[in-house]
């Protein structure tokens, strides 16, 4: 088990893991949209497209070869430690994944009951989606866990290292500031829905839900997770 519990957070499980999700999302869109496909992306893998433009990459596969690249990359670095049986490891990926999705689809639902319990009233409503979506839901798990666990927490918890912050702070922090800006990301731009206290303090906490995932679980179980409970929401239980 302890083996199998490294071999999750190793880059290269990551990647096998990430590599069909990927091909699903960007392949899906390009047959479903054709040359209007960037009408039919989240607006995470907006936004990362945005930033990558920025620095002169703006080809259509700009974004999904600069994360192959990057965990292609890292697991060469750690090419001597990787995951003696990737298949394996794959599947058990795939099924925390679901399981995953499942506790936090199942938290969603006892989110307001939970919340008036407490004395706060608040009301959250699932909102349902036709199976077109799926996409969209496959690329927010894809491209929100990039941005807000991949790059921006690990990029908050490595700033606050370099100051010489205690870790036992510095990753609760990290964590907290990266849950709130998921949640408030969410309520920006012409993506964004109109703020709502319960919307945002339920996305808030499935925030720190995925950071703990990112943290102890692995990178590819976060996105399996995130995309799996997008999926459970919009399109699977109505």
């Amino acid at each position: 088990m302890g083996t199998y519990l490294a071999a999750t957070r190793h880059p290269w499980a990551c990647f096998l893991f990430l590599l069909p999700l990927l091909a699903a999302y960007e392949g899906g869109l390009y047959a479903l949209g054709g040359d209007q496909a960037a009408n039919l992306r989240n607006g995470a893998d907006t936004w990362f497209r945005w930033a990558l433009d920025v620095f002169g990459a703006g080809h259509v596969l700009a974004a999904p070869l600069a994360i192959a690249g990057l965990f292609l990359l890292w697991s060469w670095w750690r090419w001597a430690d990787r995951p003696a049986d990737p298949v394996k490891t794959w599947f058990g990926m795939a099924l925390e994944s679901v399981l995953f999705a499942a506790v936090l689809w199942q938290f969603s639902k006892n989110f307001g009951p939970i919340m008036d319990g407490l004395g706060v009233p608040l009301q959250i409503n699932i909102r349902t989606a036709p199976a077109g979506e799926l996409l969209r839901y496959i690329g927010a798990g894809i491209y929100e866990e990039v941005l807000f666990r991949l790059v921006l927490f690990s990029g908050l918890l490595l700033m606050f290292r370099v100051v010489l912050m205690p870790w036992i702070i510095a990753m609760p922090l990290a964590a907290v500031a990266g849950a709130l800006l998921f949640a408030a990301a969410h309520h920006i731009g012409p993506y964004g829905e109109p703020m709502r206290a319960d919307y945002f303090l339920f996305r808030a906490v499935a925030g720190l839900f995925f950071t703990f995932l990112y943290v102890f679980r692995g990178f590819g179980v976060a996105v399996g997770a995130h995309a799996g409970y997008d999926v459970l929401v919009g399109v699977v239980v109505n």
